[in-house]
């Protein structure tokens, strides 16, 4: 039985990760690890799930772990993962999201782990780039603009660093942006419908609402598809190589709100507020995922509309129990 060690485990995208574990009856154990205390969200048949509150910038409560559990696969996912935090916070972003990684590559060297690492990175890696140099490949430069951005790539050399020093069995990512039931509202889909909903529900037909730069276009991917590459890249990536993860559809985010506001029924106004455009903001992300369909046989399965539709139910949810 495949054993998964999953750091960052009460987060939005774990949560989904055993949820495609569960359902697609993969038999493994797991370990979860959070600063947080972590209950599962729903009952496990296939996956035996547990959890413990570890904080890994303590090298020696992430020995004792691993040492434990001796696990086959880690899914890297503990991170300030908002860009926005890092801006208001740089140090604490990236002595965080650097030194928890690098603690974990030197627990798995010095111990002579027989262990592969999915290490989590971003899009926001690439910067600012040119129209004409769309699709992003895993070729294309990094140019990161944000204090997060730069810890990510920090995060990816010490990867490459540790794959070809020492061996260690390490598979990288550059995830562009997620989305799905369950993300927080701090994000800016979620952000979006939420709005919406709060106005539908106080009996309002129409609504203003104060955003950033509308015209930037992303790539947004179901969360759903996205553990799904995980799952693949863990069984079947290739160690020491880079993988763009993302739908490969650019996407303005005046889209977003369009596309929501007919499924909420609720006419939107926007203003664009100053105090909400972050500075360098990438104005085109947009990947290409040849090679992780090429090496892994990924496909996506949800539609950026089902995927939108699915955020306003579980948000109505939510707001209802309020």
């Amino acid at each position: 039985m495949d054993k998964f060690l999953i750091t960052g485990c009460s987060g939005f995208v774990a949560r989904h990760f055993l949820d495609y574990l569960e359902d697609n009856k993969i038999r493994c154990e797991v370990l979860g690890l959070d600063l947080d205390a972590f209950q599962a969200h729903r009952y496990f048949k296939y996956v035996d799930m547990r959890s413990e509150c570890v904080d890994l910038l303590k090298k020696e409560e992430i020995e004792r772990v691993i040492f434990d559990f001796q696990p086959k696969y880690i899914l890297h996912l503990a991170s300030f993962s908002s860009v926005a935090f890092s801006w208001k916070n740089p140090t604490i972003s990236f002595k965080n999201n650097v030194n928890i990684f690098l603690n974990l590559l030197e627990v798995i060297r010095e111990y002579g782990l027989n262990t592969r690492v999915l290490s989590i990175g971003s899009s926001e890696e690439y910067g600012n780039v040119l129209p004409e140099e769309t699709p992003l490949t895993e070729e294309s430069p990094l140019r990161p603009l944000s204090p997060y951005a730069v810890a990510r790539v920090a995060q990816e050399m010490l990867s490459k660093l540790y794959a070809d020093s020492f061996g260690i069995d390490i598979v990288i990512t550059r995830s562009f942006n997620h989305i799905g039931p369950g993300q927080r509202d701090v994000f800016v889909v979620p952000s979006f419908i939420r709005k919406m909903l709060d106005a539908k529900l106080a009996g309002q037909a129409d609504m203003t609402m104060l955003t950033g730069n509308l015209d930037i276009v992303r790539d947004f991917l179901d969360v759903r598809d996205v553990v799904k590459a995980y799952y693949l890249l863990l069984k079947k990536g290739k160690k020491g190589e880079v993988y763009n993860i993302c739908s490969g559809n650019p996407t303005k985010l005046q889209e977003i709100i369009s596309i929501a506001s007919e499924i909420i029924d609720i006419d939107v106004h926007t203003e664009m507020s100053a105090s909400l455009v972050r500075p360098n903001d990438n104005p085109l992300i947009l990947g290409d995922n040849s090679k992780l369909k090429s090496h892994t046989g990924w496909s996506a399965g949800y539609t950026l509309k089902q995927s939108i539709e699915d955020i306003i139910e579980y948000w109505r949810n939510i707001l209802s129990e309020d």
